[in-house]
């Protein structure tokens, strides 16, 4: 995994760059569609490539409630899952998570996520063990670090609290990958820390 800057604009900041991963390189910025349950909604992943596409966006919660990570797996990844020859990135599963399942029934501590599919109401949890083990299933060449997706308007007391649970998750995420994974799969940071300036720096 490999990121280079081709351009930096002086003026604004603006930059254009290349990111080499497993399965190719994307030039930056990028426009990524989401292929939410490991597909793309009206077109085929041929389709795609015609229009190209560089990178789909997977998330993790879907694939995880269906068809599962372990059948992703036994068809090769979401690569061949998908007919995909390009990257892939997947998210934690984290956002889905907090805003598909009634608030309600979420319960946040510091060991991960407890909540309720939107498909049939079952009970589950992610912590960040889970989410980067379902992440290695996937097969991903990007896979983002598990982290908490707190509304925008929250006190700063909660995002500090918050911050400080993300940062944690974030090292255990790295902890959980395998060897194996960290030869073809790159491990994002996610950053947190609402509307306030200086813990998102943080």
């Amino acid at each position: 995994m490999n990121f280079k800057i081709n351009f930096r604009d002086k003026a604004t900041n603006a930059r254009v760059g290349t990111l080499t991963t497993h399965h190719g390189s994307i030039q930056t910025p990028a426009f990524i569609p989401c292929a939410t349950q490991a597909a793309l909604k009206g077109i085929t992943s041929q389709q795609a490539e015609q229009c190209a596409t560089q990178m789909f966006m997977v998330n993790t919660y879907h694939c995880y409630l269906r068809p599962g990570p372990t059948t992703v797996a036994k068809a090769g990844g979401l690569h061949k899952f998908m007919n995909w020859k390009k990257p892939i990135m997947t998210d934690s599963g984290g956002f889905q998570a907090f805003s598909l399942a009634d608030p309600k029934l979420v319960r946040i501590s510091s060991n991960g996520v407890e909540f309720r599919s939107h498909i049939d109401h079952s009970k589950h949890m992610f912590t960040p063990e889970i989410s980067i083990g379902i992440q290695q299933k996937l097969g991903a060449d990007i896979m983002f670090a598990f982290d908490e997706c707190t509304p925008f308007d929250a006190p700063v007391e909660y995002i500090k609290e918050s911050l400080h649970r993300t940062h944690t998750w974030a090292e255990r995420c790295k902890a959980a990958q395998t060897k194996k994974s960290k030869k073809t799969q790159a491990l994002y940071g996610i950053v947190q820390g609402g509307q306030f300036k200086q813990l998102r720096k943080q």
